[in-house]
Formats: structure tokens, sequence, C-alpha cells
């Protein structure tokens, strides 16, 4: 008699980015060093592309890939942007962030307090995916958001939407 499977493997979450990286080996190296990610497991084909990695950032998975145009599996770089943010919550945003600059990330928005009571920041990483990173300093009642929005100070054109 066989042993039943789990259907949901030990450690994974419901939902899991998947990233398409032009150079995902480079990727690696970027997210170990920028988001102190561990690598879990790595597989690649023949020609030394990979067929499938997987890392863990704190508690959550992310898989990686290399770019099979062929098959189209195609990366931000190729595709000339995301249209996916991938969200950190940090427990300290700033030196967060500092690392992740540091590592070769691009600042999209600097960390700003925001009227939902984080302190929250944008970064594109080296392979087009984008990246928000936040810490929660203060609550927000549901019934506050509206009117907290509404004294947001303008952030010069940026924004999580940008």
């Amino acid at each position: 008699m066989s042993t039943p499977v789990n259907p949901i493997p030990p450690g994974m979450h419901t939902i899991t980015p998947h990233l398409v990286c032009k150079g995902a080996a480079a990727a690696i190296e970027f997210y170990k060093a920028a988001f102190g990610a561990v690598e879990v497991d790595r597989l690649a084909g023949p020609d030394g592309k990979l067929m499938h990695a997987m890392l863990r950032i704190g508690d959550s998975p992310l898989m990686l890939v290399d770019e099979f145009p062929d098959m189209m599996v195609r990366g931000p770089q190729t595709l000339g942007g995301t249209a996916v943010t991938i969200h950190l919550s940090v427990l300290d945003v700033d030196a967060a962030f500092q690392r992740a600059t540091a590592a070769g990330g691009t600042v999209r928005m600097p960390v700003t307090d925001m009227f939902w009571g984080a302190r929250y920041g944008l970064l594109v990483d080296p392979f087009g995916h984008l990246w928000s990173m936040a810490t929660q300093v203060r609550e927000v009642r549901p019934d506050q958001l509206a009117e907290a929005m509404k004294a947001q100070p303008p952030m010069d054109g940026c924004s999580p939407q940008v």
C-alpha cells in the first residue's frame, strides 16, 4: 500500500511567486544578497539554464526559472517591464531597503510613511521584477483609511501603481 501524498508539500503556501529571470543563477545570488534568500534547490538543464530553482525568503518560498523564449517563457527585461509587484513584509524596512539597493536594486519609490500605517518603498531588481517592502509602524482602522489617504502628502509622481 502506498503512503498518501500531501497535495500541498510542507513549507509551501497556497500562492507562491514563480519568477522568470534572464540569468536566473545571477538572480539567485542577487536575492541572497538583497533579501537574505536561502537556496533550497536548483535544477539546471544540459545547457546550464535553470529549469527550476527554489528559494526561501523568510517563511515564504520563491521559485525561479531562466527564460526560454522558444517556449514563450520570458522575463520582464525581455517583455519591457512587469505588471506584478512582489511584496515583502519586513521587521525594519529602512535596513532591508538599504540592503536591497546596496545589492543592486534600483529605487522606484524611497521608503516613506504611508497613510495605511506602514513605512513602504518600491525597488526594481536587476532582472526587472518590482518589489515593495514595508514595515507596519502604526495601526489605521478601516474607517480611518479614506481620511488618512486624503491627508497623505503628494509623492511627486511615485506611487505603488507606477
